[in-house]
């Protein structure tokens, strides 16, 4: 094996790992014995260090690690403290109130409400901790229910789930004399 292809799986394992890892488990790793790998670690160590490159490995007790260095602390702080901005589309919103007034609900079930697929709306919601899995519907292929999080209520500003709007019985048929208009307008083109 050629020494920048040995260096280049040995930044990928510490890379990914982003913990310590232990000599003989990198050596196991890219098939070399500890001392070779050792001599590969520390001429990555010197080259980080030559370069004044952002990262760097450190030795921990007979494990190494990939890690940022300390001078690159304050830059990382800037970007770390800035919350990133949830935008929540008609769609998501949609789905979102879907399983907040039907909760516990399966995405088939909130893909029979919707008319189409919602694997990426709830996939995004369960991203942004507004919902999350809360078990499995005793039903064949056991598929899973989600509900809303304690998130949902601080970001809607709500106590608990009583606090929700009441739909109004009326606009409920309402709703749904418009959803069949729609639907016999699609059949009819």
């Amino acid at each position: 094996m050629k020494l920048s292809e040995l260096e280049a799986k040995i930044e990928a394992i510490l890379f990914t790992m982003g913990e310590a890892v232990e000599l003989e488990r990198l050596a196991a790793a890219t098939d070399q014995d500890e001392d070779t790998c050792r001599k590969v670690i520390r001429s990555l160590m010197d080259k980080y260090a030559d370069a004044e490159r952002g990262i760097q490995i450190i030795e921990l007790d007979g494990a190494f690690q990939m890690c940022t260095r300390a001078e690159m602390y304050e830059a990382i702080v800037r970007i770390a403290h800035v919350p990133k901005k949830h935008v929540l589309t008609d769609v998501l919103l949609e789905t979102l109130s879907i399983i907040a007034y039907k909760q516990p609900i399966t995405k088939v079930e909130i893909e029979h409400i919707r008319g189409v697929k919602s694997d990426h709306s709830v996939n995004k919601l369960v991203e942004y901790n507004l919902v999350c899995e809360v078990g499995r519907l005793d039903a064949p292929g056991k598929p899973i229910l989600f509900a809303t999080t304690e998130e949902f209520l601080r970001n809607f500003g709500i106590e608990s789930l009583d606090d929700l709007p009441v739909v109004n019985p009326e606009k409920i048929e309402d709703f749904k004399i418009e959803a069949e208009e729609e639907v016999q307008l699609e059949l009819d083109i």
